[in-house]
């Protein structure tokens, strides 16, 4: 009797599985037979959560993934690094303090904190980190300066965009770069009425506009233009007319922008700076050597949050800045080198170490902004499932957005670019594990490629 029971739930469990696959196939079928699929290509990979092969379509096919290439630099950071991994901004000074003069200049120096005066951490908004910047100047004895403000922004190298990246991102907020001394998420807001501005979030050093803007349509069409240490911005595009609405671009010069906002706040409480605010790679840019940071008299060092924090908002809210500064991170740790570069090749060597054919990852950056990037969907499950396995794989998942349908899972959205990579247990109580990417579809493809995560539910 128990071996025919065992018989007919092996059976029932094979039928159920036939069927979930010719669902499966007949809707992506009909996706790919949908008018707007003529010139587009998929790339469509299920496995069960033991990584048991469900369904695939070109499942080995190179696309280019969007945001689901989070889901590597993720995985990658919290084993290299360790979720408990934390970044440090220090501030010391050169010279000697006689009287409350500091006959020297005062640094601030980071090895590329992301988050430092970030406003997404509790305790670590830009007005804690001012609070205790100043309380430690104070607490030195420091009343007055009568060197310059330094910004040591060379943790990392000079390259702060990888390349491959569209120019027409460079200067909104998704598109902001890497910097030794990152600021504010290197990101500044405008409050526009129509094609006016009203308002900055906060006084932008140094930078001088362009303003092309045409008022109509009924949402945001804009774009913004900045480049690495230019003082030259564009804005272009249209917004509605008569209507308040507020565009975010990326900061040209962070480590500048942090060193006049420090110089204020030194003055608004009695400390003067007799010097000039200047930055290491500005010095650079000058013919200047940069100036060493005495690695004594350090008067502060302030700590990122840990590394699982960071990873959350990386995933949940799909920070391309966070991804570049891993990436880089990875390479500084790794491979001595804190350039994209060798931030990529190690990513690779990650992941190939693995398990995962190597021809199968073809990473160009650790956000998935860069179209450059071409990975297969198996690849991404595969990294899934190698996830799910690991110590750190809580602080993993909870990054993961839970979206309308119910699934844990990653998006990606680029121009002619649709991609879903996560974990999600359908309603019988059985757990699968997917990723499905799709380029060139004519239309947003959103619709269809929903009908077919439909059937896992």
């Amino acid at each position: 009797m128990k071996k025919m029971l065992a018989v007919l739930t092996l059976s029932t469990q094979i039928i159920f599985a036939q069927h979930i696959v010719q669902k499966l196939d007949d809707a992506t079928k009909d996706l790919m037979n949908s008018s707007g699929a003529v010139a587009s290509s998929l790339s469509f990979y299920v496995a069960d959560e033991s990584g048991n092969f469900v369904y695939e379509y070109q499942g080995n096919k190179g696309l280019s993934t969007a945001s689901t290439q989070k889901i590597f630099t993720a995985g990658a950071a919290l084993e290299t690094l360790g979720k408990n991994y934390t970044y440090k901004t220090t501030s010391s000074y050169s010279g000697t303090i006689s009287g409350g003069v500091l006959n020297g200049n005062l640094f601030i120096s980071s090895n590329g904190d992301p988050t430092l005066g970030s406003w997404r951490y509790d305790g670590y908004k830009p007005e804690n980190f001012k609070q205790k910047l100043i309380e430690a100047v104070k607490k030195s004895g420091i009343t007055k300066i009568s060197g310059d403000l330094i910004i040591d922004d060379s943790y990392f190298d000079h390259q702060t965009i990888p390349g491959g990246w569209p120019w027409d991102d460079l200067g909104n907020y998704y598109g902001a770069g890497v910097w030794g001394v990152n600021w504010r998420e290197n990101q500044f807001d405008i409050n526009m009425n129509g094609k006016d501005f009203k308002s900055f979030s906060y006084p932008l050093e140094g930078v001088k506009w362009l303003n092309d803007l045409k008022a109509g349509g009924s949402s945001d069409q804009s774009l913004i233009f900045t480049a690495p240490h230019s003082d030259v911005a564009l804005i272009n595009g249209m917004l509605p007319a008569g209507k308040a609405i507020t565009v975010s671009g990326a900061v040209p010069n962070p480590p500048l922008q942090l060193a006049v906002e420090v110089k204020q706040w030194l003055k608004e409480s009695g400390i003067d700076v007799s010097g000039k605010t200047a930055t290491n790679s500005q010095l650079e840019i000058e013919g200047k050597q940069p100036l060493e940071v005495p690695k004594n008299n350090v008067i502060l060092t302030y700590q990122s949050p840990t590394l699982d924090k960071i990873i959350y908002w990386f995933l949940r809210k799909s920070i391309n800045l966070y991804g570049e500064n891993l990436i880089k991170t990875l390479g500084k740790e790794k491979k001595g080198e804190g350039s994209f570069k060798s931030g990529i090749v190690y990513l690779k060597e990650f992941w190939k170490s693995k398990g995962i054919n190597p021809v199968m990852i073809n990473f160009a950056d650790g956000s998935g902004l860069s179209p450059q990037n071409y990975v297969a969907a198996k690849a991404e499950v595969q990294a899934l499932l190698y996830a799910k396995k690991q110590p750190w794989f809580d602080s993993y998942y909870d990054g993961f957005p839970t979206q309308d349908n119910g699934m844990k899972m990653k998006s990606g959205t680029m121009s002619d670019t649709k991609s879903f990579a996560g974990y999600h247990t359908a309603k019988d109580g059985k757990k699968y594990v997917f990723s499905i990417i799709i380029n060139n579809y004519q239309g947003s493809g959103s619709t269809e490629l929903q009908k077919i995560l439909n059937v896992l539910k």
